[in-house]
């Protein structure tokens, strides 16, 4: 374990072109990151190409067991990693937060290490005998985003070298530092090479993307930058798994108790200040129940708090960057100029520092209205009427995107019949966003595609081979 200062240090770059990453919450400086070229990323791959055989070779177990170090390493710079998350993403060190997110590293790579993949007997009948086999793709390149830069890392890189890969990462340009240092720590327990973090521009990228010794990209982020990515892997055929964007809905039963579901409705929405990929964005509720659950939900609201994450008290912080927080201010904007109701927020401080756009409640709007059919990323709820199930199921589905869903209702066989008509790749219970490292995650529609996590995500980082005979 390091001090946080230590840990800076050992991540800024002595020499070659930097820029300044700024605290999101103050304006202050965070640390200094480096600019790497498409140059550095050449000289990564290469070293990740050199690296990757000598791990391959090392088997299942050895290489769990090295995972297994590297979450013990993780857990002894969790302060200090969580402390620079804080800084550079602006997120809480509380609640489901900073410490959550350093937390989720450790239990993500655990988890890798400890999912069992045997051979797969796919006919054996005396005559022919069949296995299915996965072997290692190669190096994979993972293209990592803004919001959860640690866990999402964790979550494309732990697979991939369970099954023998090399990993060569390039982190969103606003959070390079702690993807640097969450690497810095897992690189004391792992090979010299085998895991690299590029941190550079979208040149970098779209190399990476492109380059015919990547076998395999993953990618979380927009839509519009996963087209890119497919488009660009096109001519080397590589292997993608893409988790783009949301813009989940979640409709309220008409036999649902408001009191009871307003906590796990916030959370679902607000969780990381709405900067959540399959956090709750278009909540649909019930005629008989829309003024209570607008009631109770305003409530829990209003009582949490929010600021500089480096204060205990606060669970909820800035928007990431002023990019992000422009587009929540525009919708909220046009949903209040369509004359949709402000239950809460809207109102921002633009005289405190930082990018801090206040817990937001809109009711009364239209399901067509910009707030509902295009994602805010950013804390800014739209609470959409209906009359029948039909109606809401037909609302929900009608986006050409669906990572994520939810069905709150005190009847659980009565919200899976609807859960089922929902054209999402998961849909939650009474419950929101929540994913666990044993259960495979994945989006439908222009959402992406690939699953991620348990046995079916360590799959997706290998090479299906039959052997026959």
């Amino acid at each position: 374990m390091e001090t946080y200062d230590a840990l800076l240090a050992s991540i800024t770059p002595s020499s070659g072109e930097t820029r300044t990453i700024f605290d999101p919450a103050t304006g202050n400086a965070v640390g200094q990151a480096p600019i790497h070229t498409v140059e550095d990323l050449e000289s990564a791959i290469a070293a990740a190409r050199a690296a990757q055989p000598a791990w391959a070779a090392l088997g299942h177990d050895a290489r769990s067991a090295a995972l297994l170090k590297a979450a013990d390493a993780v857990e002894r710079s969790a302060e200090e990693l969580a402390q620079l998350l804080s800084r550079e993403q602006g997120k809480p060190l509380n609640g489901p937060n900073a410490r959550f997110e350093v937390g989720a590293c450790a239990a993500w790579l655990r988890a890798a290490a400890g999912t069992p993949l045997e051979p797969e007997t796919v006919v054996d009948d005396g005559e022919t005998r069949a296995e299915l086999h996965y072997r290692p793709i190669g190096v994979v390149g993972a293209i990592g985003p803004w919001n959860w830069p640690m866990m999402i890392t964790i979550w494309q890189i732990a697979p991939a070298l369970r099954m023998g890969n090399a990993v060569v990462v390039k982190p969103s340009e606003y959070t390079p530092l702690s993807v640097l240092a969450l690497a810095k720590v897992l690189n004391e327990e792992l090979p010299e090479g085998l895991l690299t973090v590029v941190s550079g521009g979208r040149d970098v990228g779209a190399r990476l993307a492109e380059h015919p010794a990547i076998g395999k990209v993953m990618f979380t982020g927009s839509t519009a930058t996963g087209k890119a990515i497919i488009k660009s892997s096109a001519d080397t055929v590589k292997r993608l798994t893409l988790e783009l964007g949301g813009n989940d809905a979640g409709i309220v039963l008409p036999d649902a108790d408001p009191k009871a579901i307003a906590e796990g409705l916030f959370w679902g929405a607000f969780i990381n200040t709405g900067q959540t990929c399959a956090a709750l964005k278009r909540l649909y509720v019930h005629d008989s129940l829309y003024e209570a659950v607008c009631s109770e939900l305003t409530a829990v609201a209003a009582a949490t708090p929010m600021g500089n994450g480096l204060d205990e008290n606060n669970v909820l912080g800035p928007l990431q960057n002023r990019a992000q927080y422009d587009i929540v201010a525009r919708l909220v904007d046009a949903a209040r100029d369509f004359g949709a109701r402000i239950l809460l927020g809207g109102n921002p401080d633009t005289d405190q520092p930082g990018y801090f756009y206040p817990t937001t409640l809109v009711a009364d709007i239209d399901n067509g209205n910009p707030l509902v059919a295009e994602e805010q990323f950013g804390p800014a709820l739209p609470i959409i009427r209906y009359s029948t199930v039909d109606q809401a199921v037909t609302m929900a589905n009608a986006l050409d995107v669906g990572l994520g869903a939810s069905v709150w209702s005190s009847d659980l066989d009565g919200a899976r019949k609807v859960a089922a008509r929902l054209e999402a790749g998961t849909v939650w219970i009474n419950k929101h966003g929540a994913v666990d490292p044993r259960i495979p995650f994945g989006g439908a529609k222009q959402s992406g595609y690939g699953l991620e996590f348990g046995v079916e995500g360590l799959k997706a980082l290998g090479v299906p081979q039959i052997i026959n005979g």
